[in-house]
């Protein structure tokens, strides 16, 4: 029988991603730490083609920003299909400690693990960008709009980064949800590729997007900028736990009461074992 081209049921997909939140909880650290460093790397690559795309656009707001999105969304595209580990899409990892299948302490454990590789990757990049001198691109006017990106993004108050991270990371964990329905990479990036230029056009708050935006903008400033210092660590601080709170929440939250709360792991028909799940960690 030919294999169906069809895309995965929702039931489906959340028994894979169930599944596969098993293996990403148990996997080898080494092994998740260095796909997580290339994860915060692809984060910041897509982040840093955002503020070339948008510099100097005359399109107007909507629409500079939708291209910019679009841009952006080559960072999530590589992480699901290159294959990495991002702390906002293991988030939905959730689901398996709700069935029972994984402990607290390892889903604890891999989120710390991976944002500390996040971490590592958006900074080496930013590292990259200074050395190439990318800020001077456009006789300067990238350096304008990185500053800008971050004192923006330092300058917002608690609250409203919390609301901004929550819608985030939504999107972003319904991206990679979609993109587990599908069964060809074309389908996978098709997936991807709105809702996260959705959430950049809207202004919502990614917390290892902005590992690179906010050191970015630190070290264009000279680094000496309290004010930027200080409004970026409670931007990543606060932004993370609204894409803890978005992701767990309003993807994994819900779609495990819609689909996985009763009998999960149990092997009753419809359930996706490991053998199904795609090889190797991803977003």
């Amino acid at each position: 029988m030919a294999p169906s081209l069809d895309a995965y049921t929702p039931r489906e997909i959340a028994h894979k991603i169930e599944t596969l939140g098993v293996t990403k909880a148990r996997s080898d650290p080494l092994s998740v730490l260095v796909l997580a460093v290339l994860a915060g790397a692809f984060i910041a690559l897509g982040a840093l083609f955002f503020t070339v795309v948008v510099t100097r656009s005359t399109l107007g707001f909507g629409l500079t920003r939708l291209i910019g999105g679009l841009a952006f969304s080559l960072g999530l595209i590589l992480v699901v299909v290159g294959g990495a580990e991002l702390f906002t899409g293991n988030n939905l990892i959730a689901m398996a400690w709700a069935s029972g299948r994984i402990r607290s302490m390892e889903l604890v454990r891999n989120w710390l693990l991976v944002y500390t590789g996040n971490t590592l990757g958006a900074l080496g990049t930013v590292g990259l960008a200074l050395l190439g001198h990318v800020a001077d691109f456009g006789d300067g006017a990238v350096r304008e709009t990185a500053l800008a990106i971050g004192r923006h993004k330092a300058g917002l108050g608690l609250v409203e980064a919390l609301a901004l991270g929550v819608l985030c990371n939504g999107l972003v964990c319904l991206a990679v949800w979609l993109a587990m329905g599908g069964r060809s990479v074309a389908d996978k990036i098709l997936a991807i590729v709105l809702p996260i230029a959705a959430f950049v056009t809207m202004g919502f708050e990614h917390s290892i997007a902005n590992l690179f935006f906010l050191p970015y903008a630190i070290a264009l400033s000279g680094m000496a900028d309290a004010s930027l210092w200080a409004g970026s660590l409670r931007n990543l601080l606060v932004v993370t736990l609204g894409n803890v709170l978005g992701g767990t929440i309003l993807v994994a939250g819900v779609y495990w009461l819609a689909y996985l709360r009763v009998g999960t792991g149990t092997g009753q028909a419809g359930t996706v074992t490991l053998a199904d799940a795609p090889p190797g960690p991803q977003a």
